[in-house]
């Protein structure tokens, strides 16, 4: 959550235009951030505003915009999972930001599959292997469509329920990680909709994919299953610790964990077991048995991690605490040393920061300081050394956003309208409070002297002007 741009407004006005280079109109619920590569936005939403008069009713919706002028350029449609609410939530649209590299998008979809797309979509044919656009688009049993330049050109697909056996819980939540020929990817591990079993206990949560053909090379052994509380939501991130390379991981049972890299493409058929160099555990009093008959206790229940962990100087940053929606409001943001091996809990902590209340975002970490923000409606500022607060503000709602960190700016939406540009100082400064037309969920990215902001219904591009 920390970019290198300069030159970014401290105020903008939608009212007036003031520093609003164009805006896009998404559907009525837009829970991902932007992503901004090679002249185009991405962005999950749902289809409540469609592009195309022929794909009508719930839906999920990856658009790609043009980075100038927010104009259309494609768009990836996925059905949604009709046959049971709690895999795939009503109107909730797609969730996960893409990975993009080169002239490849990486995507996960509202149906848990993992997508690589042609950046260009179908403008410049279809490239193939995978041939059956037209019939992935349309629910099952409702007859194709004929495909258009502004449909999405799918290469390859992974199936993650088909596969793995398991679904996630409410919405699938991932932005995948690329590392050499790999990707790292959350397998939205969840709850069936009674809230009291795993779909599949058995299934692993992190798994690894040859990122030219998706097949399946690697995955996590630590029997995560039986101690997700609700889902698995967090994506996973990579750090040099001094010459070692991991992998870090949160698992939905409130544990950091730390792999070795996949070193070489295995052989056909099979499928490798990551190599585990620490764990974690953030909150090692709760309990971690028969972890659903905690359900809705707001005072002992296990913790979950919805947020990445951030590493910075042989740290992670890591936000965890009681689940939003069954747990206890107890939440933290914890540094943990990053050299250590085996299981760290007892020794890898090296501070612990309370939040008001619950957490879902991604702290950023910016000369000295850890910024982040919680459901609790506070945006904190704390000392990333020691973890001793500097200040707290106060917002109008809660915030499930990620303060981004930019030209010396802290950017940050709350669920009640407001967007908030603070000063990344260790004395608070308030520099903008505007109210936008939708509540916010995603979180601010900056690119090419541009802020994108993502409402529940509208992407603002904002960038300094002279007006």
């Amino acid at each position: 959550m920390i970019s290198a741009e300069t030159g970014l407004p401290n105020r903008f006005d939608p009212e007036t235009g003031k520093n609003i280079k164009w805006t896009a109109r998404l559907g009525n619920q837009t829970w991902a951030t932007p992503i901004v590569a090679a002249g185009k936005v991405f962005i999950g939403t749902n289809n409540e505003n469609p592009r195309d008069p022929r794909h009508k009713g719930d839906r999920g919706i990856l658009l790609c915009l043009n980075e100038s002028d927010g104009s259309f350029c494609w768009q990836l449609i996925a059905p949604k999972l009709a046959d049971d609410r709690y895999k795939d939530w009503p109107k909730a649209g797609m969730c996960s930001p893409p990975t993009v590299e080169g002239d490849r998008v990486y995507m996960v979809t509202n149906r848990n599959e993992v997508l690589c797309l042609d950046l260009n979509g179908l403008a410049d044919g279809n490239d193939g292997p995978y041939r059956d656009e037209a019939g992935r688009a349309v629910p099952p049993g409702t007859g194709a469509v004929e495909l258009l330049e502004t449909d999405a050109d799918v290469l390859w697909v992974y199936d993650i329920p088909s596969e793995l056996g398991l679904f996630p819980h409410d919405s699938a939540h991932c932005s995948p990680l690329i590392h050499g020929q790999f990707l790292y990817l959350n397998t939205n591990s969840g709850l069936k909709g009674s809230h009291q079993e795993l779909r599949n206990p058995k299934a692993p949560s992190l798994i690894v994919l040859d990122k030219a053909t998706g097949r399946l090379v690697a995955q996590d052994n630590e029997h995560i299953g039986p101690r997700i509380f609700h889902s698995t939501w967090s994506s996973p991130a990579l750090g040099e610790v001094g010459d070692r390379t991991l992998v870090f991981f949160c698992g939905g049972d409130g544990m950091v964990y730390a792999f070795e890299p996949v070193r070489a493409m295995p052989p056909v058929g099979t499928v490798e077991k990551l190599t585990r160099v620490w764990r974690f555990d953030c909150d090692p009093t709760a309990p971690k048995e028969n972890v659903h008959k905690y359900i809705r206790n707001r005072e002992v229940s296990p913790s979950n991690i919805k947020s990445m962990p951030v590493f910075y100087q042989n740290r992670v940053y890591v936000t965890v605490g009681g689940d939003i929606w069954w747990g206890k409001e107890k939440a933290w943001l914890k540094c943990i040393d990053a050299t250590g091996t085996g299981d760290i809990t007892d020794t890898g902590e090296l501070w612990s920061y309370p939040v008001k209340m619950h957490c879902c975002s991604t702290p950023a970490i910016y000369e000295g300081l850890a910024f982040v923000a919680d459901c609790g409606r506070n945006i904190h500022c704390v000392d990333a050394e020691t973890g001793q607060p500097y200040w707290t503000h106060e917002s109008n709602g809660e915030v499930w956003a990620s303060t981004l960190v930019a030209d010396g700016k802290v950017y940050v939406g709350t669920r009640r309208r407001d967007f908030l540009i603070i000063a990344a100082d260790k004395d608070k400064k308030i520099l903008c409070t505007v109210k936008l037309d939708s509540p916010i969920a995603g979180s601010a990215v900056a690119a090419n002297g541009v802020v994108y902001i993502p409402t529940m219904k509208t992407l603002y591009a904002v960038q300094q002007t002279n007006r």
